[in-house]
């Protein structure tokens, strides 16, 4: 019995145990992605007073240099380092060995000539100084007086670039010295010889330079000197600036290492997720207080946690790989995403958690925070009727500019002026902004996936020439028309009292689809011609004039409209009697069963569900007005909306009594335009 009453206990509290676990899942997936480390207890900024009392090292750290300096001291070990060569001797030798018989057969004219062995050996001797550091197979960018080393075989000698020949400096040797010799009228034998016989034999060896110049620069040093325990680091009021910011950054990097160790790992994860659950649980509380109908939808709410859990994995997953491309994450999608489904003080008050929780993770988190906040604001203000494309092309160029203003503007502080301002973060703005471009497409990827219904999908389902509604005007012309009056009422009323108009115009154009089945059964279809009632008991009256809700909802389903859509065809009646027919029927038999002559319901549970049950009947009910004046108009407006308030058909829905007062009057007036009627001037 026990186990049955706590089984019962659970069943009624599921909803709420299922909140819990969805925070504790987003909790507990929002701190595994959290970077292994620390946080810095002191906020610095460059260029900005110590703001804290003196600091001294808590212990010995080395000083690291900045990233500007390690890229400088490599480019300098690239530039000076020593590339090798590799010589090729056996291409030497061989045109070494070949130099006879090839002497012989280019300069036959010196056979008989006495200085034919003088000239052989001015040959020779040339050929050897061309092969004494080789000629290049390529030339390369080095300058003639870089020191290289040239190896050949075992051994390696330094040498200077511009000593071994490139294919210019061959042609110009072998000219000069024949120029230069007594042999200048042989001069193009001896050319022919030459560039016959010589083969580049020189190549740079990629494989052993690029080997060493990695040996090299694994040796620069991260660090320059460091700091011992004790020692004062600033003092309070000093310019955070030079020697002074290098060392805090120093400090705050050691620290972030070593305090995430085996030691404190579970004290800061604890720490970790007592944050980020805080900062939860404001939005939760939030939504409890504010938004009690989402509070209640376990489906929207878990569409908020996956929003929030979305954004942080793709800012951490960024953060980890190129911390730099950090800007690059549109995180504008959020706000814009659920104001499209919720509404903008919703959208804003997320994103700001969802800021506040990433602060934890990113880098120059001040700066990052006030950005996005600055843009989430920027983002609600500027962006209405979304499913204008239009406004989301403005609306995205103002939350460039404000990302691009506000960057330059910090920029200005930290650095004094605008001279050296890192243009490719402005490029990442500008990426980010056309990125946030996609909510399009993903509003509707959610809509399919969560079952929610966005105001582009509204649109699409208010035009009248859409299937559904097209067979509606031609089955049940007289309930079409009805339709599009009740719209045209419940808009101005949701208008009126900031409901959601869109939606209250598209529930009042579907509401009535249930009879299409037997159109001719409601009055607004009928024909002079007869009552079809009139041959019906008024229980089987009441019987088909309450079904057209169910039918409704089954022509809803088949034609796959979104469950808000539904809910105004299921609640337009809400628990109400189809009075006619129960009074007909109390005439010939006073033991009537009420409910046989009821609606199923469920009644109205929103503001805009309200709405539309009020408009359904009083725009049904004045087509009964004979002789329509002001006072009439009035009176009957009053008279019906009071009596379903005192039916308790709008206890479920969270409008007031000063909403239904305004809503009363938009009615008065509308009915008043519709019937064409003068204001009651007193006799």
């Amino acid at each position: 019995m026990l186990v049955k009453r706590f089984l019962n206990k659970l069943y009624k509290r599921q909803s709420f145990i299922y909140r819990i676990f969805l925070f504790v899942c987003t909790t507990t997936l929002i701190v595994y992605l959290f970077p292994k480390g620390g946080i810095f207890k002191y906020e610095f900024t460059k260029g900005k007073p110590w703001q804290y009392e003196n600091l001294y090292a808590p212990f010995d750290f080395a000083i690291a240099k900045t990233e500007d300096d390690i890229e400088a001291e490599k480019k300098r070990i690239q530039d000076n380092i020593i590339p090798y060569f590799e010589y090729d001797t056996i291409v030497a030798n061989t045109a070494k060995d070949s130099y006879d018989a090839a002497f012989a057969s280019y300069l036959t004219v010196l056979h008989q000539s006495g200085s034919r062995d003088q000239a052989k050996l001015f040959g020779r001797i040339l050929l050897n100084d061309i092969y004494r550091y080789g000629v290049l197979q390529e030339t390369y960018s080095y300058r003639s007086k870089r020191q290289i080393f040239l190896s050949k075989g075992n051994k390696a000698e330094a040498i200077t670039y511009g000593q071994i020949l490139t294919p210019n400096a061959l042609t110009n040797l072998i000219n000069a010295r024949i120029d230069k010799s007594e042999y200048t009228k042989f001069k193009s034998g001896f050319v022919a010889l030459f560039f016959d016989l010589i083969k580049p034999n020189v190549r740079l060896n990629n494989k052993l330079t690029e080997s060493t110049l990695e040996n090299e620069l694994a040796k620069v040093l991260t660090t320059r000197g460091g700091v011992s325990r004790g020692s004062r680091i600033i003092a309070k009021g000093e310019v955070v600036e030079g020697d002074k910011l290098q060392i805090l950054s120093s400090l705050k990097a050691e620290y972030e290492s070593q305090v995430w160790s085996d030691k404190n790992f579970y004290w800061i994860v604890l720490g970790y997720c007592l944050l980020v659950s805080l900062a939860l649980m404001m939005l939760l509380l939030f939504i409890r207080k504010y938004r009690a109908d989402i509070y209640e939808n376990n489906t929207q709410v878990t569409f908020i946690f996956f929003n929030i859990l979305f954004m942080v994995l793709v800012t951490t997953l960024v953060v980890k790989y190129r911390s730099n491309y950090i800007y690059v994450v549109p995180l504008c999608i959020l706000p814009l995403v659920l104001k499209a489904f919720f509404d903008s003080r919703l959208g804003l008050f997320t994103h700001v958690i969802t800021v506040l929780i990433l602060g934890f993770v990113v880098p120059n988190s001040y700066e990052y925070t006030f950005l996005q906040i600055i843009a989430g604001i920027v983002t609600i203000l500027t962006t209405s009727e979304s499913f204008k494309r239009a406004n989301l092309f403005i609306s995205v160029g103002q939350i460039t500019l404000v990302y691009i203003v506000a960057y330059i503007s910090f920029h200005i502080i930290h650095e004094g002026s605008i001279s050296n301002i890192d243009w490719t973060t402005v490029v990442l703005f500008v990426i980010s902004g056309f990125a946030t471009l996609i909510v399009h497409p993903l509003i509707y990827a959610y809509e399919k996936i969560f079952g929610l219904i966005s105001d582009v999908s509204l649109l699409e389902l208010s035009d009248t020439n859409s299937v559904l509604l097209k067979e509606l005007s031609n089955k049940a012309p007289g309930t079409f028309h009805h339709s599009l009056n009740v719209a045209n009422i419940a808009e101005a009323a949701a208008n009126e009292i900031g409901a959601n108009a869109m939606l209250v115009r598209v529930g009042a154009l579907y509401h009535d689809i249930g009879k299409m089945v037997n159109p001719t059964y409601f009055t607004e279809n009928q024909s002079a011609s007869g009552n079809a009632h009139d041959v019906l008991s008024p229980k089987e009256s009441a019987r088909i004039i309450v079904n057209h809700v169910i039918r409704g909802v089954e022509i809803a389903k088949k034609y796959k409209l979104p469950d808000r859509v539904i809910d105004f065809i299921r609640t337009h009646h809400g628990t109400s009697t189809v009075y006619y027919f129960y009074a007909k029927e109390r005439e010939s038999n006073e033991n009537v069963n009420i409910e046989d002559f009821q609606y199923p319901g469920p009644k109205p549970f929103s503001k805009e569900t309200a709405i539309l049950m009020m408009s359904d009947s009083v725009e049904a009910a004045s087509k009964s007005l004979k002789n329509p004046t002001s006072s009439l108009i009035d009176s009957f407006v009053e008279k019906i909306v009071n009596k379903q308030m005192e039916d308790g058909q709008f206890l479920n829905s969270n409008i007031t009594f000063k909403e239904i007062q305004q809503i009363k009057k938009v009615f008065k007036r509308k009915l008043t335009n519709i019937y064409h009627l003068r204001i009651e001037y007193p006799e």
